[in-house]
């Protein structure tokens, strides 16, 4: 079994400091939290950027302020949404990839995101997965729904994308797959057999569905974008802390936590 990768989803574009008051914000706030995540145990962070006025933002300059401030201070691998947030045009969501990160977001299919649609047309996926391939960026392939991961294989058969492919289950979404233990399982079971895969459990089933990945093979991925608690009711501290948690677990569970360098190997990730 490989060793756990932990990502830190430190920021999203839906979550605001009412919600969770250590909500990383400016570039210098989302860097820092990227080098604490990096000491208690993260191999990785999943970045969304946001403007001066707190809003999300998919805005090249912004991202690049965060790339080198993040690079400044710690060796963790850089992963940039392309996601944005459900009104960004496909023009803005893609603008992070020209920075050639080692690995960005490539969300495969469209779906119910709360009371919004998450719009990814075989048209825009197509458009994102070749101008990744372009400039050599490997993408972490977003699957919220089953049909998804056949989408993603669309792309491999069209030679937009290369094997092995990276996963990450978003779970628990409102609107898209439950976050059960059988459909994490479903999900796992049908994508093919080299693939490596991360689960990011949305609220409360962020614990749980790290413990399953963990013992399952997996890899892990935490942080305020998916859930701002640390327990029922108790608001977390930081990302670093929802990181140090899933340290102690695999601990206890006899799994090993990967280094970004290790991380890079299981990804197939050339620095």
């Amino acid at each position: 079994m490989d060793k756990l990768i932990i990502t830190a989803a430190l920021t999203g574009a839906e979550v605001t400091r009412k919600e969770q008051p250590n909500l990383p914000l400016t570039p210098d706030e989302i860097a820092e939290a990227a080098y604490e995540a990096y000491k208690a145990g993260a191999a990785m962070v999943h970045v969304h950027a946001r403007d001066s006025e707190g809003n999300p933002t998919q805005d090249y300059e912004v991202y690049k302020e965060i790339k080198e401030k993040i690079e400044a201070k710690c060796p963790v691998i850089f992963q940039p949404s392309t996601g944005g947030a459900v009104w960004h045009s496909p023009e803005e969501r893609l603008q992070p990839v020209e920075l050639k990160p080692e690995m960005a977001t490539l969300s495969c299919g469209t779906c119910n995101f709360g009371p919004d649609v998450f719009m990814n047309s075989e048209e825009y996926m197509e458009k994102f997965a070749r101008r990744m391939k372009e400039l050599g960026v490997k993408p972490e392939i977003e699957v919220f729904e089953r049909g998804m991961i056949n989408n993603a294989l669309k792309l491999v058969k069209k030679g937009l994308v290369d094997m092995p492919l990276h996963f990450d289950f978003v779970m628990g979404v409102p609107g898209a797959i439950t976050a059960e233990l059988r459909d994490l399982l479903y999900l796992v079971e049908s994508i093919p057999a080299d693939s490596t895969w991360t689960v990011a459990g949305i609220g409360r089933f962020e614990l749980p569905l790290a413990a399953a990945a963990i013992t399952l093979g997996g890899h892990v991925r935490v942080g305020f974008e998916d859930n701002v608690y640390y327990s029922k009711g108790v608001l977390a501290k930081s990302n670093a802390e929802l990181v140090e948690r899933i340290v102690r677990l695999a601990k206890e569970l006899g799994r090993e936590v990967a280094s970004p360098d290790e991380a890079r190997v299981i990804l197939g990730i050339k620095k």
